[in-house]
């Protein structure tokens, strides 16, 4: 069943029956990624078993809770998921090449350590407005992009300094601030669940954008509230 509805002079297909909230999806799967990489960047942690979760649920699950929030027209979370998603495809898929392809052994010396700097500043960068932008959201996903800004940064020094024969303290400490990231991703994700089984109140807060107001009509409680759709008939 679904309805028209009129938005910006445009007719779109709007579906009655709304979809559920993917954002404690997409944080969980975020947040779990985040924290396995990250134990072995802090190095209690072994190599290698972040791999698959990068793939399959950092990656495949994420992207899929991004595609779900483009269906609930929501841009942030839509733009969000599908890019961290993609990050971590991507992460996973460099290694994958780098330790078992010819294409991988072509990389000497530093190169690998420099390619890892290299693809964690471009994501700060993305990071960086999507951090100002979740100010309008809630103050649980402002804590998730502040750490994860934090974390990008740090691991991106972290691999240059070693890619010059420095030491890896400096990313030692970027492990130790991406599980702080993970922990208030799955505050988040915690969240959006509880909140989202008791509809009549919140029972874990997620806090106020910081500024421009939560949008009308969105889901109370939800980490990423978005306008939601009010099907009508004619």
């Amino acid at each position: 069943m679904a309805v028209y509805a009129e938005e910006r002079g445009a007719p779109t297909l709007v579906e009655a029956v709304p979809a559920a909230d993917p954002a404690p999806l997409g944080l969980a799967a975020f947040a779990l990624t985040t924290f396995i990489l990250s134990g072995h960047n802090a190095t209690f942690i072994p190599d290698v078993i972040w791999v698959g979760l990068a793939m399959f649920y950092g990656g495949l699950t994420q992207l899929l809770a991004g595609m779900w929030e483009f269906r609930n027209r929501n841009v942030f979370g839509a733009t969000a998921f599908s890019t961290y998603g993609g990050f971590w495809l991507s992460l996973g898929a460099f290694v994958i090449l780098a330790e078992t392809t010819k294409l991988g052994a072509g990389l000497k010396g530093p190169d690998v350590l420099n390619s890892l700097a290299w693809f964690l500043l471009a994501f700060a960068i993305f990071n960086t407005y999507m951090l100002a932008w979740s100010s309008r959201v809630s103050v649980a996903v402002f804590g998730v992009f502040a750490t994860l800004e934090a974390t990008e940064i740090l691991l991106a020094i972290g691999f240059f300094h070693q890619a010059h024969g420095g030491s890896a303290s400096i990313t030692h400490i970027g492990g130790w601030v991406g599980i702080v990231t993970a922990a208030v991703a799955w505050y988040a994700s915690a969240a959006g669940v509880v909140n989202g089984m008791s509809p009549e109140r919140k029972v874990l807060p997620v806090g106020s954008p910081l500024w421009g107001g939560t949008p009308v009509g969105s889901r109370r409680g939800s980490p990423m509230p978005r306008r939601r759709e009010v099907a009508g008939g004619h």
